[in-house]
């Protein structure tokens, strides 16, 4: 977080950026974002970043990433489409392709967050709605997974049979569990052989339910032997 403010002090939206009083906000709304530093009410930040067609989106969210940061990891920022939709909105700014001080600050703070969240047995944000937020800010579930992999232990664990709850009826239904802004079909079949292949010893190691890792073991077999399967939960998509 320290990084964050740091690298992004004193950056503002483009001089030039404009959006419709209407529909978004006042021009007095819109002069905030162009002065540095100041502290934007809730509900600016939320329109801010929740709007869509900034003509420099890169500038806005250099301009409201240290408060808008804070907010995400306190766990302040509604959002009614899905954790996809806040990664969505680091991807639409091309942090990546930033100065490498800038990338690298805001990937240092993605990593931190999620190995954060890993151990932490109780986060403000769940596990699973970080590893979201992550893969699409980056447009990959590969670095996530290998860390999650990596950190091991009961809040890990029982973080993963948290996801494994949540996402277990979309995989079960060849279908990503959010809507992904691109790569779905790769981090489907990613997520898929990653959870057979790790989770059912960590899942048994605290306990989780049989149902539960019998939906797992259904994930690494596909079409009749699945749904013919004694254990098949009878779902319908």
């Amino acid at each position: 977080m320290d990084g964050l403010a740091v690298t992004f002090r004193g950056m503002t939206a483009h001089p030039d950026e404009h959006k419709c009083e209407c529909h978004w906000g006042s021009a007095e709304d819109l002069a905030q974002l162009k002065v540095a530093d100041t502290e934007l009410d809730p509900d600016l930040l939320q329109r801010t970043w929740e709007a869509i067609g900034w003509s420099d989106h890169a500038s806005v969210l250099r301009r409201i990433l240290p408060q808008f940061a804070t907010a995400l990891v306190s766990g302040r920022i509604e959002r009614l489409f899905g954790m996809e939709t806040v990664g969505r909105f680091f991807a639409l700014g091309h942090w990546q392709l930033w100065p490498a001080e800038q990338a690298a600050a805001v990937e240092e703070f993605l990593h931190a967050w999620w190995a954060h969240t890993l151990v932490d047995p109780d986060p403000v944000v769940p596990a699973y709605e970080v590893l979201i937020l992550s893969a699409e800010a980056t447009g990959t579930l590969s670095p996530w997974l290998h860390t999650w992999e990596a950190v091991t232990g009961p809040a890990a664990d029982r973080h993963l049979a948290e996801a494994a709850t949540q996402w277990e009826y979309d995989l079960l239904g060849d279908q990503l569990p959010w809507d992904a802004w691109e790569n779905g079909d790769e981090m489907r079949a990613e997520l898929t052989v990653w959870l057979v292949r790790h989770a059912p010893t960590r899942l048994r190691a605290i306990g989780a339910s049989e149902e539960l890792l019998h939906r797992i073991r259904l994930l690494g077999v596909t079409g009749f032997e699945r749904w013919d399967d004694p254990h098949w939960p009878g779902y319908s998509y």
